[in-house]
Order: structure tokens, then sequence, then C-alpha cells
């Protein structure tokens, strides 16, 4: 049986790029029958965040990933988070065995500071072999009767070579055992590393497949060696592609939102989200591109997993968003959009300016700078309200006669229709272009260059208002 895994660290948001090696991982599995399981790696406790775990189960719950083994769940492998399965004795039990061997060693060194790593690094320095190597193994184990703790290294060997298949890059990849580090596999403290956790557990849980990003390609030797050392089955693997920025370089925080939680809180939708990461890196095989989970899962086999890095394009995400922003029945949307609408806007205001806006907005956030002006009055700038070829007299003697006639118009015919009627009529007594003075009146009344329909946006607001506003910026001209 098909069997997949995404395994996080809880150091923080969950990466784009995380989602996307759960969808992938997830996709492959289900598309096969498979199982997909979920596996929380938090032996790093200097990096671990509070409350990054949860937030990884709710961001998968979201997207509506589910895991068919892990945290929450349960499964025949239980625990499903790396630190509680530590007191169990299993990551001891096969880096002891490695000790045995010979395929691993004690080692007593103190481990390195972050300042010590960077000035080694500045310097260039590559240290790829321990000096605690060479102790025997009889004088290790004096050491430890004295109560010093070691750690637990890899022991790699000379002159060899380790290779695989990736079946996503789809081609042999080999390194020089020479050039492999003698990583640590079990620290002093008991906890194993990544490296010794994943190859355990992955072993364990009977993972036929992993899939994962291309920034763990490095590590793959150093797995590879430990699943032939600890007598393991060697899984299928899969480096995905790199996400790139659009500036250069991958996708990084400080080149802007990278993480699922911002975007979501930026005003995009789950489902959007989803759809765009699906490209990302696989390509179906006709040119479609709005898939929903399900869709996708069905078409996945049919696609193709691309070895060209791709662009994150935030434009197509804005596309994919208002795709899905404009399926939503006005219902839906005004309930999605009430965390964004500005301080003062009620369920009734909501519902009606969602009809004005929804075939404007990319994400939902735009909404509060769209229709702010319905319970904030802005001051316009007198570039707005004065066009090109136009002085202030003439503006206010045309905003005046715009006044004069809205005034006319009894509050219970105060509609859009009412209204259109009442400034086509007026274009044909004053020397103005239409797009002039539509311009000039949708700054007074909103504040704006851009805004929802004017008419519309007026019945909103009502007669008092409108006129009251149009009074204050006639006086202001």
């Amino acid at each position: 049986m098909v069997r997949t895994r995404f395994a996080p660290s809880p150091t923080g948001f969950l990466h784009v790029g995380g989602l996307r090696t759960a969808l992938y991982s997830y996709a492959f599995a289900k598309s096969q029958r498979g199982k997909f399981i979920l596996r929380v790696e938090d032996t790093d406790l200097e990096r671990l965040v509070p409350g990054a775990t949860q937030g990884i189960y709710k961001i998968l719950k979201v997207f509506k990933i589910k895991w068919d083994e892990g945290p929450l769940v349960g499964g025949p492998y239980s625990p499903y988070i790396q630190s509680k399965r530590v007191p169990t004795g299993i990551y001891k039990e096969y880096a002891d065995g490695l000790i045995e061997k010979g395929h691993a060693y004690y080692c007593f060194c103190h481990p390195e500071s972050k300042e010590e790593i960077k000035e080694r690094h500045q310097r260039r320095e590559v240290r790829l072999r321990d000096k605690c190597r060479n102790l025997s193994l009889k004088n290790a184990e004096l050491k430890i009767k004295t109560g010093e703790k070691p750690a637990i290294r890899l022991r790699v060997p000379d002159h060899e070579k380790v290779s695989y298949y990736d079946f996503v890059l789809k081609k042999q990849i080999t390194w020089q055992t020479k050039d492999i580090d003698e990583v640590v596999l079990l620290k002093s403290d008991g906890f194993p590393t990544y490296h010794l956790g994943v190859v355990v557990d992955d072993a364990v849980m009977k993972i036929s497949h992993i899939i994962r990003g291309r920034d763990w390609l490095p590590s793959t030797p150093v797995h590879l060696l430990l699943f032939k050392y600890l007598g393991f089955n060697l899984p299928k693997i899969g480096h995905l592609t790199d996400i790139l920025d659009p500036a250069g370089g991958k996708l990084s925080k400080r080149k802007g939102s990278v993480s699922c939680e911002e975007f979501l809180d930026d005003g995009y939708l789950p489902e959007a989200i989803l759809n765009f990461i699906m490209l990302l890196g696989w390509a179906p095989k006709d040119n479609r591109e709005t898939f929903s989970l399900k869709e996708f899962v069905t078409e996945f086999k049919k696609g193709e997993l691309q070895v060209a890095n791709p662009v994150f394009n935030r434009k197509k995400l804005d596309w994919f968003n208002g795709v899905y922003i404009r399926k939503k029945s006005d219902r839906e949307l005004a309930r999605l959009i009430k965390p964004f609408a500005p301080k003062g806007f009620n369920k009734t205001l909501i519902g009606k300016t969602i009809p004005l806006v929804k075939e404007r907005i990319r994400k939902l956030s735009d909404f509060h700078d769209l229709v702010d002006f319905l319970v904030t009055r802005i001051q316009p700038g007198i570039d707005d309200l004065i066009q090109k070829g136009q002085s202030s007299k003439e503006t206010r003697a045309v905003l005046l006669l715009v006044s004069e006639k809205l005034q006319e118009i009894p509050e219970a015919k105060w509609s859009k229709k009412t209204l259109e009627k009442v400034i086509s009529d007026l274009l044909g007594v004053i020397d103005w272009k239409k797009p002039d003075l539509f311009l000039t009146l949708r700054a007074a009344i909103t504040g704006k260059k851009i805004s929802p329909p004017l008419f519309e946006s007026m019945v909103i607001l009502g007669k008092n208002e409108a006129l009251d506003r149009l009074e204050k910026v006639i006086i202001s001209l």
C-alpha cells in the first residue's frame, strides 16, 4: 500500500511550501487509495514555538487536508509526535544498535554555539569528521561511567558511493562518502536529531514514498546510509522544486508574506490558495487551471510533477482569489467578509455593499478600503475634485448646480434610476464631459478616486448624508 507522510516541525507558521508538500503527499496517496500520515517532528527543543503544533492541525483542517493516521486521530504507530516517542526508547535503541555494529560512535565534544558555527563558516572551514571517531569503544564507555553524557554520531565510511533514484527529479543522484558529514544522530539529552528521527519513524511507520522539499536533498545521503545500516527497506524518495520569489531567489519571509496564516489573514480564500499552490510544481495534461481538492486528487496521477522551479506569481494568486470570491453567494461572502469590514459596519450594511464590490475585490481585505467612506467622511484631495482644464470656480459652480438638482428629488424617490436621470439631464446643460463630472462628484461624495458604483453608493448613504457631504466640499472650494 502507498503510504505518504507530512512531517512538519512546529517552529512557527506553516510556510506555503510546507502546505504544497502536504498537498502533494496527500494527493499522491489518495490518488492510489493509500494512506496519508501526519507526524510532528518536535525534537529540536530550542526552535519550538508555543502553539505551533496546534497551528499545524488548524491550517491543515482549514485546507481540508485530512490525515488518516497521526495526532488527534491515532493509528497503529502512535504516538505520532516525536517528543512523545522519545520516552519509549525507540531512538536510543536504534542509535545503540549502530554503535554496536560500528556504524556510529560516541562524541564527547561540547556542542558548537551559533557564534562558533558562524565564525567557522566565515573562515570557510569545512569539518566533516570529528576527533571522537578515533576514540575506542572501551575508552568511550569508561568516560560514560564517570558521568559524561555523549552524543552519538554517524560513522561514514571512506571511498564509497551512495545513490538513489529520485522519482520526482527522474534521475539517479550519487554522492562520494568523503563529502558526507558525520552528523549527530542522538543528542546527549537523549533526543534524536532530525536525521535519526525521520529515518526510524519513516521505516517503523512503513512510509512507502517520501515527498519533500528540495532543500532536504543535501541530507539524503545521510539518510541513505542510515536506512542501509539499520536494515530498513528504502522508501521511494522525491524532492519537489523550490518555489521562487518574483524578485529572485527562493521565496522567503524577508521578501513578503510566505505563511499560510498571513495569506488567510490578508483575505485570501483557502480554496484559492490551495488551487494556486497545486500548480506550483504540478501540471495537468490540458490547460485547465481551476481544481477543487477532490478534482486535484482525481487528476494528480494524470498530471506531472515538474522539475523546473516555479515562480510565486502573486498576481496569479490574486486572480485565483477573485475567481473563488465571485463563486460565493452574496450571503456566504457577507459572512466571510465581516472580519474585514470597517468599524461601524453592521450586517445590513455589509449585505447592501456586497453586490457593489463583488466584481471588484481581489481579496477580502480590499473590502475595507473600498467601502470605509460609507461610515467615515474622507476629505477629498483638491486634485481629485478639480479636473484637468477646469478651475476651482467652475468646479464649485457645477457642484452647486448638482446640489440644487439633487435637493429637488423627493426622499422617497432617492434611487439609482432617479440619480442617473438627474445627472444625465444635467450633462445636457453644462459644458462638462461625463467622465469629468463623475470623477468630481465621486471625489466629493466618497473622498476617493475609486469606489463602488457612485449612484448605488449615494443610495446607501441616503439623501441627507450625500447632500451634506456635497455642501461641505462646495464650501471648501
